[in-house]
Formats: structure tokens, C-alpha cells, sequence
């Protein structure tokens, strides 16, 4: 879909990007406020996360959750609120005859929550309720405990549901006082804009908050591993893993543009280069690999769930892959055809108002980074060899690494996996 963008600075200062997408027949809205677990207290870590199961409770004009969210979707809006290590959003979607009347009511959620004792408790309940489902995720809990080991922002489900008996309702009372200030809050708006503007922009400028300055992303800084973090999980049939790379500091556009064609020549297709033989093998359903990104670092890992006696094979595949790029071997009808799949998936990303808006959500909500949407093209198709081997050298150079594994009782299995797999950072 064809669409502008322009950023727009309240007078509060808050501030946001309206995405216009003419003739668009819905429009979707995300208010993000630097407010996830990272802002909690070490004892009360699921403060961020029971108020963003109450961010659509009552409030000045609606006495309870169930009458607020009975108006918002009497006509079909979808609405929902996530909580993340660093931010806190309220995600909105909306038939475009009844923008400005779902609009004016997420205010209402944003500006003036009146927290209740009886919600809150009723959350507290749904939040160790959904921990509790949480803990049979397997590879979210092995992601989750190798943040930890990582020193990253993290606490174990386990030990939330520990620890929530702490939490009171004041606690959420304070923690939005401390976060949900104008300065904190960034949006994207995206949809039929141009002809309602100035109504638009009316109505946000009347979301009544107080001054304050946006909230900086934690310094984390991860550390190397020391040995193999082995999760015992004796009723496991198979194995999981989780292996991440980090380099300190920031990549540069480039080297992201170039680290994303490697994941996809390497995991994700069915023939790609790792993905693609383990399937051919018989060894693997499924192998992921992505990037991650901090304020001082960058990451770069792999994760699947395996069989057993399949973990061995997969990890040689792994091994030969990856260090065919770092030793500069690269086909180039294998860069040509990451290419070509980046492509053909940015064409589909654009194809709803919605996907639009995701394309520029992670990074301004970020580092208020805005993407260059129509440049993507161009940049992925200028990446070269020599950018894909150096992003991959660059991945591996700080020798910050770190391998978990869950399974049965065979930390051998582990510890031999490990000394395997450090050959990438020798």
C-alpha cells in the first residue's frame, strides 16, 4: 500500500508518527510508554505486566473493565496491551467509520485509569494464571533463563509467580505515576489520515498527562557463559536449545540489512542452508534464527527443539554453515535468492494498514528511528558478499557467547554440545 509519513510533536511532548494510507477502510493505533519489566522492582517484577492486564479497566467515564471493553468493541475493534522488558503498549484497531469514538475512549484508558482493588485483584489472579500456562512453554523458559545468564532484564516465570504475592494495587498506582508521563509516550497512528488531521490531532492533544522526560533504555551489558547452562527437565521427550552471540555496541544499518539476509539463507525456508539440509535429513521440523537488539549490544541466535540423538547432526550443520561465511565461502545464487525472498516478504508486509504500522514500530518506539519503508528495496538488494562474511565476523569477534540447553538428565550431552559448538569463536 502506497502511504506517507509525517511525525508529529504534541504539545506535551509526547510524540508519534501518522501514517497516512489513502482509501484505507480501517485504522490501527499503538501507544507504546517506556514501561516494561525493566521499570519494576526486583521484588515486584510483575508490576508492568498486571497493569497492562488493567489497561483497559475502569475509568472516569466507565465504572468497570467489562463496560469499558463492551464499548470498545460493540462494532467489531479489536484492542489488546503488551508488556515487554522495556516498553508498555496499547494496541488498537478500528473500522474507519468509528476512529475517532475508539480513539477518544483508549484515551480514557491511557489518561485516566482508576486502578480498582477489585480488578486488580481479579488480574493478579489472570496474571498467575497465564504464568502458570507459561511454564509448559518450554523454549519461552529456556529464552527467559538464558536472559538471566546473560545478566540481561529478565526474572524466571517461577519466580514471578513467587513474588506476586507482593504486589498491592498501590503498586500499580505508583508505577503508572512514575511511567505514564507525556514525555514517555510515543505513537503510531495509521490509516485514511489526511482528510481528519486536525480532529486527529485534537484528540490527542487533549490526553491530559503530566510533563515528564522519555525514560532511556537499561545499559545491560551480557556476558560470556562460563559453561553450558544445562536445564534439567526429566519429563521431556526432547531436547531444547538456545545458542546467542553478542557483539558490544551498535550495527550499523548495513551490517542489520546484511544479518537478516544470513538468518534467511540459513534458517528461514525450507531449503535454506542450515533449515533446508536438517529437513532433507530427517533431523529437524524447525531451526530459528534471528537478531536481537539492546542499547549497547547486538545479538545474534539460534534455538529449536530437537530429538535427542538428532541434536549432534543439527549442530554440525550449524557448525558448517556458519563457519563457511565467516571463512568468506558464499554462492552467490544463495545471496540472490535471500534477496529475492526478502523481497517478495517486504511486498507482503505492506499489503494491510496494520502491517504498515509494524514495519515502523520497532524502531521508533525504540530509538524514535524512523525507517526509511521505501528504501528497503534498494537496501537489501545492495548488500554484497563481502557485507554478509563481515556482519558474520562481527557477530562472532567479542567471543560473548552463551549456550543453554533443556532436557533429560544428560548434561554430558551438554557439556559435549558446548565444546562443540565454541569452534565458531576460536
Amino acid at each position: 500500500m502506497k502511504h506517507t509519513v509525517k511525525e508529529l510533536e504534541l504539545k506535551s511532548g509526547a510524540k508519534g508518527l501518522l501514517i497516512d494510507v489513502p482509501d484505507a477502510t480501517v485504522m490501527g493505533f499503538e501507544f507504546s510508554f517506556r514501561a516494561g519489566d525493566f521499570r519494576s522492582p526486583k521484588s515486584k517484577w510483575e508490576v508492568a505486566h498486571i497493569m497492562e492486564h488493567m489497561a483497559f479497566g475502569s475509568n472516569k467515564e466507565f465504572s468497570s473493565a467489562r463496560e469499558f471493553q463492551s464499548e470498545f468493541q460493540k462494532n467489531g475493534a479489536y484492542f489488546n496491551a503488551s508488556t515487554g522488558a522495556y516498553n508498555l503498549n496499547y494496541i488498537l484497531e478500528s473500522a474507519d467509520f468509528e476512529w475517532d469514538r475508539v480513539l477518544s475512549l483508549i484515551r480514557l484508558g491511557i489518561d485516566s485509569p482508576l486502578f480498582l482493588e477489585s480488578e486488580f485483584q481479579a488480574e493478579v489472579g489472570n496474571v498467575r494464571e497465564e504464568l502458570i500456562s507459561d511454564l509448559n512453554q518450554n523454549f519461552r523458559q529456556i529464552i527467559i533463563r538464558a536472559r538471566q545468564q546473560f545478566g540481561l532484564v529478565s526474572l524466571s516465570d517461577k519466580e514471578r509467580l513467587d513474588q506476586i504475592g507482593n504486589i498491592s494495587v498501590d503498586d500499580i498506582r505508583d508505577f503508572y505515576e512514575a511511567t505514564h508521563h507525556a514525555g514517555n509516550m510515543r505513537f503510531l497512528i495509521s490509516g485514511n489520515i489526511v482528510e481528519r488531521q486536525d480532529q486527529l490531532e485534537g484528540i490527542l492533544e487533549s490526553i491530559e498527562l503530566p510533563n515528564g522526560e522519555r525514560i532511556e533504555v537499561p545499559d545491560e551489558s551480557p556476558v560470556k557463559f562460563e559453561e553450558v547452562f544445562y536445564i534439567e527437565k526429566p519429563d521431556l521427550q526432547n531436547t531444547y536449545f538456545f545458542l546467542d552471540s553478542f557483539v558490544q555496541g551498535k550495527l550499523s544499518q548495513k551490517e542489520d540489512d546484511a544479518l537478516a539476509l544470513v538468518n534467511v539463507m540459513l534458517t528461514a525456508t525450507l531449503h535454506s542452508r542450515i533449515l533446508g539440509e536438517a529437513r532433507e535429513r530427517g533431523l529437524a521440523y524447525h531451526i530459528s534464527s534471528s537478531a536481537g537488539k539492546f542499547k549497547n549490544a547486538a545479538s545474534w541466535w539460534f534455538g529449536a527443539e530437537l530429538t535427542p540423538e538428532n541434536v549432534e547432526p543439527v549442530f554440525e550443520i550449524i557448525i558448517k554453515e556458519v563457519s563457511r561465511l565467516k571463512e568468506g565461502i558464499l554462492d552467490d545464487k544463495d545471496l540472490e535468492a535471500a534477496k529475492q525472498f526478502s523481497l517478495g516478504k517486504y511486498q507482503r508486509s505492506a499489503q494491510t494498514v496494520g502491517g504498515i504500522l509494524g514495519g515502523y514500530a520497532s524502531g521508533y518506539f525504540f530509538d524514535d528511528r524512523i525507517e526509511d519503508y521505501f528504501g528497503i528495496p534498494d537496501r537489501i538488494n545492495q548488500v554484497t558478499k563481502d557485507d554478509v562474511v563481515g556482519v558474520v565476523r562481527t557477530m562472532l569477534k567479542d567471543d560473548i557467547w552463551g549456550l543453554t540447553i533443556m532436557g533429560t538428565d544428560k548434561s554430558e550431552l551438554a557439556n559435549k554440545l558446548n565444546e562443540q559448538i565454541s569452534v565458531l569463536w576460536k
